[in-house]
Parts: structure tokens; C-alpha cells; sequence
């Protein structure tokens, strides 16, 4: 194939990618308006509902205005030579394909995150804070910033050594050590993320003892799962939006409650919450999605090894001298429909999962309480009670509240 059509497929990619994503905001947005039904007519009173039509309707069209100016600075990128003109900067700066490639990716991200903060201020600091749901303070916003440059420089710029200096040592089965690499990372994260990466954004201190850690203990007692350690975090350091998660394995499992959960929910629906995160590790979830993602990355590594060594990933973005970050960079954008298609699988699963893990929740502890827990929830951050199906099926890892309220409802 030559490098002309390879560029132009690149381009299709791109904007076809675009289109489509852009028609299905388009279709969710039409049922904004819907009405709501009446299995959730309690979620609102007139007044929130009309708060949460304003909030869905300003995100979608600061959605719109964003992902535009992102697509159209790719492909002015493309088609005016930016990937060639940063791979001169990184060659002039070393001669070393390491060096070369994280200067080349450092350069990369970090100007796209540059010119992508002005819209990140406006949805936290205007449309957030509109609503009132932001708790970032311009401070914490700065130093998340540099938090993240820096564990992206370490984490992301060591793992990318390692896999260039796989390829420079074993050519195209590279493959098989960034494979045995990034699932070796990927079970470590899993186990000690909660202990190494997230005490540098947020505070977790142990629950405090009292009537929440009996019901929740007495809980896990019942059910024959082993809990020691109960966390809650200081979510509302950014904003009022609630969550709670599962997290690590074995000695180093445990449950995370935000502190806006436990302000936000009486104690039997943050103990209906828990029972689902409880559902999701006794029906191995955490395990078996982490086998997917590691199949998935195997199977992306593979195909990238049968492609990275053609000179032709790198001449279609105007780089002359073939180098494996530019072949990554243009294998990224030609894996995307195949992304597409594994990401729509995944989702699928999600789904699945929740549903299984609803019904963990359902019949080991009681349904009512998970449900007002839901609305309750959903009512808090402003969501989408009418969402489209088609927008669903593509973009959802969890089922709508409806959904969920109708699974949760019924009696098999």
C-alpha cells in the first residue's frame, strides 16, 4: 500500500470516527425531553428535573464544542506535517531511539493537554460550579496537573522505555515481552493502587467505628466475605458526586466509600451500595475483566508487531525515516475501529456484570435499598434519565437506572 492512501485512510478514520460518535450525541440528545418514566417519577420533584434538563443540555453542546476543536486539531496536525515536525525536534535532541521516542511522546502529550485545559477549566470552574457540583479549588486543579505530568513521566515513560528497548533487542516478537510487561503492571495496579496512586490525589482514612461499620461488617459476616479494610475518601475535595469501589486482592482487598456517599445515603442504602460491590468480587468480576483487558492488549500487541516494522505507518504521517513511536502513532489511529468493536464488547460485559452484581445485592441483603440508593444517586449528579438506546449499547458500562430499577424489581 502506498503512503498516500494509507494517509487518507488515516483521515477517514478520523472523521468517520467523529461522525458517528457526534450522531449518537445527536440521538441522546433528542430524548432529553422524553417523558420520564413513571418508575422514576420520584427521582425529580419539577424543580431538580428541570435543573438536570439545563445540565444535560449544556454538557452535551460543551461536548459538541470540545471534541470538535480536539478533531479538527488532530487532523490540522496530520495534514500540516506535525508528526514530522516533533520527530525532527526529538531527533535533534538525541540520537537515541529511547530518548527520541519519550521526548517525541512528552512533547505530544503535553501540548495536547495545553490546549486542551481551557476546555477542562470551563467544565469544572463554570459548568461544575454552575451547578454545584464542583469543589475543586483552582490550587488542587494546578497540582493534580502536575501530579499527573509526573506520574506519566515515570509510569508511562518507563513502561515506553522497556517496550522500545524490547523491540531494539528482539524485533517484531517485542510483542510477548510488553505483553509479560504490561500484565505484570496491570495485576500490580490492581493490588496497590488504592495504597500507592491514590494518596497522592486524595486522603482515605479508616471508617470510624459506629452503627455504618457494624451494618457493614455484620454484612460481610453474613455473606462469608472476609473484610477489614473500610475506607472512605475525601471525594468531596473535587466535588459532590458520589461513588464508592472495589478494590486489590486477597490481604489487600478493600471497599472505598467517598465521603459525599455517606453524606449523600442513609446507612441501609450505603450498606445495599457495598453489597453490590461485594457481588462483583463473589462472582470474580474484577478477575475476569482483568483476563479480558490482558487478552485484549495481547491481541493489540500481536497485530501491532505484524505492522510496526513497515516504513509505511511512518511515510504516511510524513516521517521519511521509519521509527517505531511513529508506527505506534499510526497504528493507534488504524486500530481504532477494531478498539471500537472490542470496547462495544466490553461494555456488553459491564452490563452483564452489573446486573449480576444488582442481583448479589438483591438476594443477600434487600433490593429497596439499593434501589432508592440509585435514585438518590442519579438525582444527585443531574443524570440522564431518558437516555437513548443506541447511546447505551455504545457507550455505557453500566445499564440506565431504569434498567436497573426494572432487574431489581423483578422477582426471579
Amino acid at each position: 500500500m502506498k503512503p498516500e492512501t494509507l494517509f487518507y485512510i488515516i483521515i477517514a478514520i478520523i472523521a468517520i470516527d467523529f461522525i458517528i460518535d457526534k450522531i449518537l450525541d445527536a440521538l441522546n440528545a433528542k430524548h432529553f425531553n422524553d417523558p420520564v418514566p413513571s418508575e422514576l417519577e420520584d427521582v425529580y420533584d419539577n424543580e431538580e428535573y428541570e435543573k438536570s434538563q439545563r445540565y444535560k443540555k449544556e454538557r452535551y453542546k460543551f461536548g459538541l464544542v470540545s471534541s470538535t476543536f480536539s478533531v479538527l486539531l488532530t487532523l490540522v496536525f496530520i495534514i500540516f506535517g506535525g508528526f514530522a515536525w516533533v520527530d525532527e525536534i526529538a531527533r535533534s535532541i538525541s540520537d537515541n531511539e529511547i530518548v527520541i521516542s519519550l521526548v517525541f511522546f512528552g512533547i505530544i502529550m503535553l501540548g495536547s493537554d495545553l490546549l486542551m485545559t481551557p476546555f477542562s477549566l470551563y467544565s469544572t470552574f463554570v459548568i461544575e460550579e454552575k451547578y454545584g457540583f464542583n469543589k475543586t479549588t483552582k490550587k488542587t486543579f494546578i497540582l493534580d496537573k502536575l501530579k499527573s505530568f509526573a506520574m506519566m513521566a515515570v509510569i508511562g515513560g518507563g513502561i515506553l522505555s522497556l517496550i522500545v528497548w524490547f523491540y531494539q533487542i528482539s524485533g517484531d516478537d517485542f510483542w510477548w515481552y510488553a505483553w509479560i510487561l504490561v500484565a505484570v503492571f496491570s495485576v500490580f495496579m490492581n493490588m496497590f493502587y488504592a495504597k500507592l496512586i491514590v494518596p497522592l490525589f486524595n486522603k482515605q482514612t479508616p471508617l470510624e467505628e459506629g452503627s455504618l461499620r457494624t451494618k457493614i461488617e455484620e454484612y460481610a459476616r453474613n455473606v462469608g466475605f472476609k473484610l477489614d479494610n473500610i475506607f472512605v475518601i475525601d471525594g468531596s475535595k473535587r466535588s459532590t458526586k458520589a461513588n464508592a469501589y472495589f478494590s486489590g486482592f486477597g490481604k489487600e482487598k478493600r471497599i472505598t466509600l467517598y465521603d459525599t456517599l455517606i453524606n449523600d445515603l442513609e446507612e441501609e442504602e450505603i450498606v445495599a451500595v457495598l453489597a453490590h460491590e461485594v457481588g462483583h468480587y463473589k462472582k470474580n468480576h474484577i478477575i475476569i475483566n482483568l483476563f479480558a483487558s490482558m487478552v485484549v492488549t495481547g491481541f493489540t500487541l500481536w497485530l501491532l508487531s505484524l505492522f510496526i516494522s513497515s516504513p509505511v505507518l511512518s511515510q504516511a504521517l510524513g516521517v521519511e525515516q521509519p521509527s517505531f513511536h511513529i508506527g505506534l502513532v499510526a497504528f493507534g489511529i488504524l486500530y481504532s475501529p477494531i478498539s471500537e468493536i472490542t470496547d462495544l464488547l466490553m461494555n456488553f460485559i459491564s452490563r452483564k456484570f452489573e446486573y449480576q452484581a444488582d442481583n448479589y445485592a438483591k438476594f443477600t441483603y434487600n433490593a429497596e435499598s439499593l434501589i432508592s440508593s440509585l435514585k438518590k444517586l442519579s438525582r444527585n449528579t443531574l443524570s440522564n434519565l431518558t437516555p437513548h438506546k443506541a447511546y447505551i449499547f455504545v457507550h455505557y458500562s453500566h445499564p440506565s437506572l431504569l434498567q436497573r430499577y426494572r432487574n431489581l424489581k423483578c422477582r426471579a
